[in-house]
This record gives C-alpha cells, structure tokens and sequence, in this order.
C-alpha cells in the first residue's frame, strides 16, 4: 500500500499538535482502526530526498510520536521551543511504523511548510497590555 499524501503546515514558535487515525476497511461504513498496540513510529524531515541532513527526527522513542494503540491514533507533536528553532521553510518527510513483528510499513509521507514567526520579544503583563521586554519599543504603555 503507497504512502497516504499529507502535506503538514508548521507554525513557527507554535506547539506542532496533529493526531490522525489509521483506518482500514474499504469504505466509510466498514472503516475499522488499525491496532498499533506495540508498534513504533519514526519520521525524519530533510530539506530534500535526498539531503543527508535531518532537519527534525520524530519518533515513539524521543516522544514527539505518540501511537494510540486499539484506536489507531498517530500523534505529532513538535514543542513551541522546537518549532522557533526551525530555521527552514520547506521539507520533505516520511513516517513509518513498525509493528512488533518487523514489519514496517510507510504510512505517510509528503511536504513539510513552515510559516515564519512574526511575534518575538513581547510580554503581557496585563489583559491587553504589551510591554518592552528590552528587546524593542513598548507596543502600548502608560
């Protein structure tokens, strides 16, 4: 079965927060969840296919895949910490599952968008009140 087309959209200096749900069955009315019960998970961003650079690994191990078992969930999530980092704009990934008995299947793969971060540097000390955080000018003050 090829990979399911999923194009992930990234708000930098956002939590990265996205939970699908694998399904099989041949139509809606007989749709079941797949059991990833002891499964694992893996995903790698790259620049391009065939860049040696990781940009950002995802996976069961380091938390940032969180698979839900009887109900067939797939979790990605990416800090707010994490996604400021990001430096780039566009990638490519994978994601891949593997069951307990070796068998791993590519479930998912596509392009990867980061939308830059306009917001940096500002504190709210009160409801509807930006102050200097002594990066630049106050936005609003007394």
């Amino acid at each position: 079965m090829p990979a399911h087309k999923v194009k992930l959209e990234i708000d930098q200096g956002a939590t990265f927060d996205k939970t699908f749900t694998w399904m099989t069955g041949t139509d809606k009315a007989n749709a079941a969840p797949v059991d990833l019960t002891g499964c694992k998970a893996r995903a790698q961003f790259r620049e391009e296919l065939e860049s040696d650079v990781v940009l950002i690994g995802l996976s069961t191990e380091n938390g940032r895949i969180v698979l839900g078992g009887v109900e067939g969930t797939i979790r990605l999530f990416i800090s707010a910490a994490d996604t400021a980092a990001m430096n780039w704009q566009s990638a490519v990934y994978d994601l891949e599952i593997e069951f307990p008995n070796g068998t791993v299947i590519r479930r998912m793969a596509g392009s990867v968008v980061v939308s830059p971060e306009v917001t940096r540097g500002l504190v709210i000390d009160v409801p509807g009140r930006f102050v200097d955080d002594g990066a630049g000018v106050p936005l609003l003050g007394d």
